[in-house]
């Protein structure tokens, strides 16, 4: 990615140290940072210079985060930039109200470094593809969408189009729970009509394909409700 492309990424928080944090680990990944400690701070920090993606904390000084995302959302010059929104409410009711105030992606705290950068390339990939990357990483991961190669801790993966398909959906929602009629609408389509048994025919694929020896199982199966891609115990921003 030239210097020119880099995403500028505004993110809003007003905890000093994970805002340290956040900041520490962006630049690291090659993204421009800005950043707001409370909510009318965020709203002229967008109007002075609009960012490509925003990470909006909901609990906010002055302004709550759900208010800020609403008034960007009615911004004419705004209302098109991404939003991530980090939150401590993990309860469903209020991630769907984040949601339909207009946030693109929530993430709940804790949350680990992988999967805030993953998600964060995930929603440029979706709504900014310009400023997306081609190389979806998690952990030891490294999925090349180009040119269609995968590597676990620099071993070559081999993966049928299938598998393929539903390891970067994977990649795209790291530690997220999928369901068998998610990864079905996503992988195979809405039009066409596949029995939720093949799903698990093609995780026990990509399982065989992803997990060499000694390798940990990095699918982990959620009884009654899906797969998720977690890599285990992890370093996690927000933990108390």
């Amino acid at each position: 990615m030239s210097v020119a492309q880099k995403p500028r990424v505004l993110v809003i928080e007003d905890e000093a140290a994970l805002l340290a944090l956040l900041r520490y680990n962006l630049e690291k990944e090659g993204y421009t940072v800005d950043e707001a400690t409370d909510g009318e701070q965020a709203l002229l920090k967008v109007a002075e210079h609009l960012p490509d993606l925003i990470l909006l904390d909901w609990m906010l000084p002055r302004i709550s985060g759900l208010e800020v995302c609403r008034q960007l959302r009615r911004d004419s010059d705004a209302r098109n930039v991404p939003i991530i929104m980090l939150t401590a409410r993990g309860e469903e009711a209020d991630r769907v109200r984040g949601l339909d105030a207009g946030a693109d992606d929530y993430i709940a705290k804790p949350f680990s470094p992988s999967e805030l950068l993953a998600r964060i390339r995930a929603v440029l990939r979706r709504i900014r593809p310009a400023l997306a990357e081609e190389v979806l990483t998690y952990g030891g991961l490294v999925m090349d969408i180009a040119t269609h190669k995968v590597t676990r801790n620099g071993r070559e993966v081999h993966l049928g189009p299938t598998e393929f398909r539903l390891l970067r959906h994977f990649l795209e929602h790291p530690g997220r729970v999928l369901s068998r009629d998610q990864l079905l609408d996503a992988v195979w389509g809405r039009d066409i009509y596949v029995e939720q048994r093949t799903v698990d025919v093609h995780i026990r694929r990509l399982r065989k394909a992803l997990n060499g020896d000694n390798e940990a199982d990095i699918i982990r199966t959620v009884r009654s409700a899906g797969y998720a891609l977690e890599l285990g115990q992890q370093m996690a921003y927000g933990a108390a």
